[in-house]
């Protein structure tokens, strides 16, 4: 992670879960971060709370609204001038069926899920590449839901698209001759706020003593393990289960 020490990283969905661990994780190691989330008493709290190498920025931002992520990008690009590494971790889940869901939901999933990721894949790049990084990364928190139907069944439709982004930046970007690097992470089910706010209807402890499910820390392991591959190296997709987990 030497090569990253110092370097301007945003990390959207930070206030809790998976973000959050991310953001930590890096300021470990002595990246500068940018946390984006809605919530920014609970973005306050991460920045007092971090005591590593690095800095984070807390930074409110609704990810639904291109407006405010183009004005996110701007502080970035006055502050720092440049930005090394985006990782896309803010999601949204509704249990919202096909035959029977609500279409605000739907909408909503969609421009978190796919719409606000791909603004911040653009934006970012585009920072990048202004700003003469071509050696960046993007990393997109996708889901196993991304890759087989199991359920929630437009959750996953959200997911498969970004499966197919991952893969179209990926594609791009080697068109556009960079040597910017494009991951997708794809996790099963994580012990975070909303995989229980999605289970709300089952006790804690039932859900849970099924499987020891995976941590947030372990997708912010498996971050750097993409971040610390060589530069001519591009991990582009990485699954990661529960080992007792069958689908």
């Amino acid at each position: 992670m030497d090569r990253w020490f110092g370097q301007i990283a945003l990390v959207t969905g930070a206030s809790s879960g998976i973000g959050n661990s991310i953001a930590r994780k890096l300021a470990e190691h002595g990246i500068k971060v940018v946390a984006c989330d809605r919530n920014k008493q609970q973005l306050d709290e991460l920045a007092a709370a971090e005591n590593g190498k690095g800095e984070i920025f807390p930074y409110q931002c609704d990810v639904k609204d291109e407006k405010q992520i183009i004005g996110m990008f701007d502080f970035i690009r006055n502050k720092f001038g440049t930005i090394h590494v985006c990782v896309n971790t803010a999601g949204q889940a509704y249990k919202s069926s096909i035959l029977s869901g609500n279409t605000e939901e739907w909408r909503d999933m969609f421009d978190v899920n796919v719409i606000g990721l791909c603004i911040c894949c653009r934006e970012s790049v585009k920072l990048m590449r202004e700003s003469g990084v071509d050696d960046g990364h993007v990393i997109n928190v996708n889901s196993m839901s991304g890759h087989r139907v199991v359920d929630l069944h437009l959750y996953a439709a959200s997911k498969f698209a970004v499966t197919a982004l991952s893969e179209g930046l990926r594609k791009e970007l080697n068109e556009a001759k960079t040597h910017i690097r494009c991951t997708s992470i794809s996790p099963g089910d994580v012990d975070t706020p909303l995989l229980q706010r999605l289970n709300k209807d089952l006790a804690r402890k039932d859900w849970y003593s099924s499987m020891k499910c995976l941590q947030a820390k372990d997708i912010a392991d498996t971050v750097l393990f993409a971040l610390q591959a060589p530069p001519h190296v591009d991990v582009n997709e990485i699954m990661i289960r529960p080992i007792e987990q069958l689908l």
